[in-house]
């Protein structure tokens, strides 16, 4: 039986690669490892039909070691051990984990002794932030390498890579006179680029062939989509709805809610937006913003399209019509910036801590004041390190939550910050 036209345009070299250019072009991290035939355990993170399935393979053939594939969906924690056993029995060997966010942390865990003795190169492909789903102990041992939706000039160059190489389409003398429903039904899909494209070019048994929307769109029964998760306007969306959130508009915020929710959108890909703009945009000026897009993040992922609309519709318009502070976010960009410039500072005596009596010897924790002996449970105490005491990272907000905050940090620090 012939193998799907996906299958057999799987790349057979580095260069016929379309997209990833950030990743496989020229000097490029990910092209200079499989050079150099040095590859460490990767997690492929991105949209479907991008290549992290064709990535691995092709790794693995250069650098010629066994290649096992398992499927999260289909794979236990005894078939994962089954075939940790055969491929160590073989030496080093490479293991595919197809939607390994589907793994569960036992099934995780089996992974982490084989990668950790590196007896098994781990090659995991997922859909969703690795951070999210992913244990943070495998994590720590993998490179994440970050996979983007083919651009339109990559899908064009596809199409026509088929159109040639491909000997069943070559036969079949095929013309493409309008290849926009083409590139716009797949959203950046490479695999639904070329199953469209093979599911079209059946419906013509003999003569030439010309493609046009129309056809595209009688066979696959479908007009172009308004929303495409994968492509661009999928980013414009999102960037519109968040910045809806953030201009206290909700009305603005629920129409392009709704065209995320119409669209297919994976409504914990929303709410976790909403949770990181809970704290980024909104803070401690209604600290309950975030307790709420928690709640809506937990209660999405139990009970899923089509009822959780209204929990998202309900956290949308809450988030919308709070006051808004980014005190938290400037906050800690500010920190980390002075941690990357200062190092490793020394933390001042009077507040290390002083388990054992060697370190009490060497005066950690002497001088220490309890702030709870003191007035107002308040001690006037230095407690940065001393090349950067004084600084100020926060800054309170101007809504009525912050106001307050900043009174009592100005009747505490008044004379050090100056709030």
């Amino acid at each position: 039986m012939l193998p799907p036209l996906p299958e057999r345009l799987r790349p057979k070299t580095i260069d016929e690669f379309v997209g990833q250019q950030h990743l496989l072009g020229a000097g490029k991290v990910l092209r200079q490892l499989i050079e150099s035939g040095n590859i460490p355990s990767i997690i492929f993170w991105g949209p479907p039909g991008v290549g992290k399935t064709s990535l691995a393979r092709f790794i693995a053939e250069q650098i010629h070691l066994p290649f096992y594939q398992l499927s999260a969906i289909d794979s236990g924690v005894k078939e994962v051990r089954r075939v940790i056993e055969e491929a160590e029995e073989k030496g080093k060997s490479i293991l595919f984990i197809d939607e390994i966010h589907r793994f569960n942390k036992a099934q995780q865990d089996a992974l982490l002794g084989a990668v950790e003795r590196g007896s098994i190169i781990l090659f995991g492909a997922t859909t969703e932030n690795p951070s999210f789903e992913v244990i943070s102990a495998l994590l720590s041992r993998c490179q994440v390498y970050v996979l983007k939706s083919l651009e339109q000039h990559d899908l064009a160059e596809l199409l026509q890579r088929a159109l040639a190489k491909d000997e069943v389409l070559a036969a079949k003398n095929i013309e493409i006179a309008e290849s926009e429903a083409l590139l716009k039904y797949s959203g950046g899909d490479a695999r639904k680029l070329l199953n469209v494209l093979e599911l079209v070019s059946n419906t013509s048994k003999e003569g030439k062939l010309t493609i046009h929307n129309a056809l595209v769109e009688q066979v696959i029964q479908q007009k172009m989509a308004i929303y495409d998760k994968s492509g661009e306007q999928h980013y414009d969306i999102v960037s519109a709805f968040i910045k809806s959130i953030r201009g206290s508009d909700p009305n603005a915020a629920v129409y392009y809610l709704a065209r995320m929710i119409e669209g297919g959108e994976d409504p914990k890909f929303i709410a976790r937006r909403m949770l990181i703009l809970a704290s980024e945009d909104i803070g401690n000026a209604n600290p309950n913003a975030l307790l709420l897009a928690t709640s809506c993040f937990q209660a999405v992922t139990m009970i899923g399209y089509p009822e959780c609309d209204l929990i998202l519709s309900q956290t949308t318009i809450y988030l919308a019509t709070s006051p808004k502070s980014n005190s938290a976010y400037t906050a800690i960009r500010a920190a980390q910036e002075a941690v990357r410039k200062t190092g490793d500072l020394s933390v001042p005596l009077a507040i290390r801590n002083a388990p054992t009596q060697l370190m009490k010897n060497l005066q950690y924790g002497k001088d220490y004041k309890y702030a709870h002996q003191y007035e107002g449970n308040f001690v006037n105490l230095e407690l940065l390190p001393e090349k950067i005491k004084g600084t100020k990272f926060y800054e309170p907000g101007s809504n009525a939550r912050e106001n307050e905050i900043r009174n009592y940090l100005r009747k505490c620090w008044k004379e050090k910050y100056g709030y």
